[in-house]
């Protein structure tokens, strides 16, 4: 896994396939407590016909926490230098959750570098969506504050993953989540809280999908209808019968999506 020092700090990264004039890249940016392999189910099938690469988001898998205060514009700024260090052209971005905050603040930053936007369970601002929903980040924050992150990583990959038949996939996200340092962590969940991009979704002009599980108990259906609003000709799918990590239990109607997509833009 190659790396790039910006600004004293090391970002890593995955990449799949030679960057070419002819090959268009797909720059991949996962979620919170995640990284690069977490794309394992979407890059075969995005690297037949793109070079793609998988980003390690700062704080998470090889990428280092940068010593400034974590912002979701910030960790845009970071990865935009990545984007024009292996892409010579504008790039497809796809993030998941806190990957696709990040995609949708590097779209409205840097418009030339972005030839189209895939927002998978990502928001423009995040609220809780009634009591639940509050009560639910109450207790992750009591458990991130106090719990190890193991305790941390199975709290959260149950709500992923809570069906009998998804027990590999909730192994998978507790080994994951688990390796996730908590300083990492607890900056992400800081950033996620303070970003608010609504007053710039309509600066965004490339070619949008909005990707959406119905059973996603994290972010709230409301979030991705008000990204459809804000961002001129944007796409909504919603995803039956997947949660909040649709990458890994529907992976087949999002790569089915994500490819249809893409052909068009």
């Amino acid at each position: 896994m190659p790396t790039l020092d910006i600004d004293g700090t090391a970002l890593a990264w995955d990449e799949s396939g030679p960057p070419s004039a002819a090959t268009p890249s797909v720059v991949l940016f996962h979620g919170l407590g995640a990284r690069a392999g977490d794309w394992s189910l979407q890059i075969p099938a995005l690297a037949g016909r793109y070079h793609v690469v998988a980003v390690d988001l700062p704080g998470h898998g090889r990428s280092a926490l940068p010593r400034e205060r974590l912002t979701i514009d910030g960790i845009a700024s970071r990865v935009s230098a990545l984007v024009s260090h292996v892409s010579t052209g504008p790039v497809h971005l796809v993030g998941l959750s806190l990957g696709g905050c990040v995609a949708l603040a590097l779209a409205a930053q840097a418009p030339e570098r972005v030839r189209s936007l895939t927002l998978v369970n990502a928001f423009a601002r995040l609220r809780p969506a009634g009591p639940r929903a509050a009560l639910r980040v109450l207790v992750r924050l009591a458990l991130v504050a106090m719990a190890p992150m193991p305790v941390v990583a199975a709290h959260v990959a149950r709500g992923l993953f809570p069906k009998r038949e998804q027990r590999d996939l909730y192994e998978r996200a507790v080994a994951s989540l688990g390796a996730t340092p908590r300083a990492s962590y607890v900056a992400g969940l800081r950033a996620l809280a303070r970003f608010d991009a609504r007053a710039r979704l309509a600066a965004v002009r490339c070619p949008t999908l909005i990707v959406v599980g119905d059973r996603d108990a994290t972010v709230p259906r409301s979030a991705a209808e008000a990204l459809r609003a804000g961002i001129v000709g944007a796409r909504l799918v919603v995803v039956a019968d997947s949660g909040h990590a649709t990458t890994h239990d529907q992976p087949e109607t999002l790569n089915r999506a994500l490819l249809e997509f893409l052909r068009t833009c």
